[in-house]
């Protein structure tokens, strides 16, 4: 199409932020870090190169996944434990944060709950930033590799990507089957994955990951979760995912709680206050 004359004026508009967010909630990092620091660890789950597997974690304490081996990303879903219908909501967290989460930042909940789930309290890759490509750490712009593309691209069958590896594991967890657990597995918060949009025609992009042996990002659980992670087969996603060809490692998630009285009044936070009269 021909361009506008006024194209250029068009373009030039500045952009508004959708949701200022100076009004959100504020976590008590200061709160929070007092009371890692007097935490004890009570369980651990080695996630496998290209599997996935669950964990809990009760509201008021502490998990933290780390890379052990090597470069790895993972594939984090979290729901409500006492609740499925409640999970992560990566677009709303993108929306109110924007396309990468780190310290201070926080995982919300579908609606109707709209409220904070897990709250990362310390990233050891937050020092990456953004980089010259666009490329940032933690992104919530990705959705999962999946069997589904795989085959629209490439007519593959391979069941190793992360919603089958998450599928299977929420299946296991719950006792029920595959169709079953398969529409609770939703979109993710891609650990340690470093991705962005290219500039010229906005595709979504990953590259290597600077994630190295010993890197970890710890979370406060808000809520009582119930989490899944996968190892995913991209490894450190430096060429490709959803294949055998990357090299993988392991993911290891730890679970800390803390000691009694270390949280204070500390309450977990309330389903959303909208009254959902909707008009009517």
């Amino acid at each position: 199409m021909t361009q506008p004359a006024d194209a250029a004026e068009r373009r030039a508009i500045k952009p508004v932020i959708c949701y200022p967010n100076e009004t959100l909630p504020v976590p008590d990092l200061e709160l929070y870090r007092s009371a890692r620091a007097t935490a004890i660890k009570t369980g651990e789950v080695l996630i496998q190169p290209r599997e996935a597997d669950t964990f809990r974690v009760p509201a008021g304490n502490f998990f933290r996944i780390s890379s052990v081996e090597g470069p790895q990303v993972g594939d984090l879903n979290l729901w409500n434990a006492d609740d499925i219908s409640e999970r992560f909501y990566p677009g709303k967290s993108r929306a109110l944060h924007g396309t990468h989460l780190t310290t201070g930042e926080r995982m919300w909940t579908s609606f109707p709950g709209l409220r904070p789930m897990a709250t990362i309290i310390d990233d050891s890759l937050d020092w990456y930033g953004i980089d010259e490509f666009g490329g940032s750490v933690h992104d919530v712009i990705g959705t999962r590799c999946d069997p589904y593309t795989g085959n629209l691209l490439s007519g593959s069958q391979y069941h190793h990507c992360c919603h089958s590896n998450l599928t299977r594991a929420l299946a296991d967890e719950l006792g029920v089957s595959l169709q079953e657990a398969e529409p609770h597995v939703h979109d993710v918060l891609n650990v340690f994955m470093c991705t962005g949009f290219t500039r010229d025609t906005g595709q979504y992009f990953m590259k290597a990951s600077p994630v190295r042996p010993g890197d970890y990002i710890e979370f406060f659980a808000e809520i009582n979760l119930l989490g899944a992670m996968s190892a995913c087969p991209g490894g450190d996603c430096s060429a490709e995912h959803s294949s055998d060809t990357a090299a993988c490692y392991p993911m290891l998630v730890e679970m800390f709680a803390p000691a009694e009285g270390a949280l204070g009044n500390w309450q977990s936070p309330p389903l959303n206050g909208y009254d959902r009269s909707h008009g009517r």
